[in-house]
């Protein structure tokens, strides 16, 4: 019989790292984020891996960056303000194909705001925060085994593709226990780091697998546009490589696409949701499904890169897609480009630190005026 555990999402995402492997991190408390901290403070040292409190986040992730370089599987967690501080480092890491993991337990915000409430406020940020065109890869999760699975996921797509992979929890799901099948060892797969098959003229953008520091070769590493060599880049050659890193993200969409279906062999009404929200739209179109209209839900758990196939296979089969977010639209925009007037979209926020509802989900994929959450507490 599977072992059972009762934990929360951060405990999840802790533990999580460590059965992918992590061995090395580097960051700063802050809430909601602080437990995989503490966690992992604790156990890692007693393992035998790496942990290290930073001064702020910006030493941070440039810790994690030199731990990968130094062959570690690393990760960094933070909130939206830690995350903000981070970006700089997320530039550099994507455009050295730095494999890394940062866990962005999202809060609501701007700036401090409200620590101890949920949002989505972070969608855009973990897709475009850094400047200049680049390659990440975006995941959420909406349960608490989505967490453990989803963090192991990110740290395999990290070693595989050698880019920053980042994934959003939220507030909620950060503190929110459930009881979890506990996964064995060897039930969820394990990516390691590739190696080159020789260091002899090793180059570390040419795809051919990753050579620690003071593993056998001298090579180069700069934050400046590069050749596959590693050095400085201009015109058509850096515009080449830009192309190859960002291409093998974006040319394997749909191998990157996790998400889970329901009810949407007959739907005229879909639910897109992400995350959290996720749980209250499979409730909403059980409800629908109850009234007689067919309702059907997709769990996006890749956020970027989009599967704008899902998206675009679905608008063609339904009269209405509903995109509940606790934002104010944020990933509706990528849903409505996908879906290319096919259907009607309706974008569903809210933005007061509470859940979303299944009735106001129910309420928005009714025909008629749409009407914002919040506002009919507004007369």
């Amino acid at each position: 019989m599977k072992r059972q555990r009762l934990i929360q999402g951060n405990e999840a995402c802790a533990h999580g790292a460590l059965y992918a492997g992590c061995s090395f991190y580097a960051g700063y408390p802050i809430t909601p984020s602080s437990e995989i901290m503490e966690i992992l403070a604790q156990e890692m040292p007693a393992q035998g891996r790496v942990f290290i409190q930073m001064e702020d986040e910006i030493a941070s992730i440039s810790a994690i960056i030199g731990g990968a370089w130094g062959g570690a599987k690393v990760l960094t967690a933070t909130s939206g303000p830690g995350f903000s501080l981070m970006q700089e480092g997320i530039g550099y890491a994507s455009i050295t194909e730095t494999p890394c993991v940062i866990i962005n337990c999202q809060r609501w915000g701007p700036s401090t705001g409200q620590p101890t409430k949920a949002a989505q406020g972070d969608v855009m940020q973990a897709i475009w925060g850094t400047h200049g065109d680049h390659a990440v890869i975006v995941l959420t999760a909406s349960n608490v085994r989505d967490a453990f699975e989803m963090t192991v996921r990110a740290f395999n797509l990290a070693e595989e593709y050698r880019v920053p992979v980042i994934l959003l929890i939220d507030e909620v799901l950060a503190h929110m226990r459930e009881n979890i099948a506990w996964p064995e060892p060897g039930e969820l797969p394990v990516v390691n780091r590739r190696a080159p098959e020789s260091t002899a003229g090793f180059k570390p953008f040419a795809d051919e697998g990753f050579l620690p520091f003071g593993a056998g070769s001298r090579y180069h590493v700069t934050g400046m546009a590069h050749g596959p060599e590693g050095f400085v880049a201009h015109g058509e050659a850096a515009a080449r490589e830009l192309r190859r890193m960002i291409g093998k993200i974006q040319d394997r969409v749909k191998e990157l696409a996790v998400f889970e279906a329901a009810m949407l062999d007959d739907a005229e009404v879909a639910i897109v949701s992400y995350g959290i929200t996720s749980r209250p739209a499979r409730a909403a179109a059980d409800q629908l499904r109850a009234e007689g209209v067919r309702a059907g839900c997709l769990d996006i758990k890749t956020l970027w890169p989009f599967p704008e196939h899902l998206i675009a296979d679905i608008a063609g089969r339904v009269d209405r897609i509903v995109m509940p977010e606790l934002n104010l639209g944020q990933l509706v925009r990528e849903v409505e480009r996908a879906a290319g007037g096919r259907c009607e979209v309706r974008a569903l926020g809210r933005i007061d630190g509470s859940l979303m509802t299944p009735q106001q989900i129910c309420d928005a994929a009714r025909s008629g005026k749409l009407q914002a959450v919040g506002q009919e507490n507004s007369k």
